[in-house]
């Protein structure tokens, strides 16, 4: 009986070894999430003030789950929909009635994470992070 329960100690601590190996593969893969950049490599979630020659356009918040969401200077609903770089481009498909799509190329960021954004239709924007509260 003593051989039998010598035995079976080293095996129970061999087993429960390979248990928290398993524990630890499950959590290095959850670690090992991809984060989701824009075409510039901005990082998302991210809510940003976007501006114009011709002044503040307003806010617009994009998701890491690719939905995004504009408002204009006032706070009101411009459009929603679905965001995706394709192409080399962020381009945005709006589920907003009468909102249109578009693509945008992104220059390079700035020190302080801004850029400028041209669409495939020629306007051109500045955009701004917010910094989170």
């Amino acid at each position: 009986m003593r051989r039998i329960v010598l035995l079976a100690a080293p095996l129970a601590l061999a087993a429960c070894a390979q248990e928290a190996e398993v524990e630890e593969a499950v959590v290095t893969e959850e670690a090992e999430v991809e984060a989701v950049t824009t075409a510039n490599g901005t990082a998302t979630p991210m809510t940003s003030e976007v501006s114009s020659a011709d002044g503040p356009q307003g806010l617009s918040t994009l998701n890491a789950d690719g939905t995004y969401q504009d408002l204009d200077s006032e706070g009101e609903l411009v459009a929603e929909g679905t965001w995706a770089v394709v192409d080399g481009k962020t381009c945005f498909t709006p589920t907003t009635e009468g909102a249109e799509g578009e693509c945008w190329t992104e220059s390079a960021p700035a020190e302080d994470g801004s850029f400028t954004a041209t669409s495939d239709g020629g306007a051109e924007v500045t955009v701004t992070p917010v910094a989170a509260e």
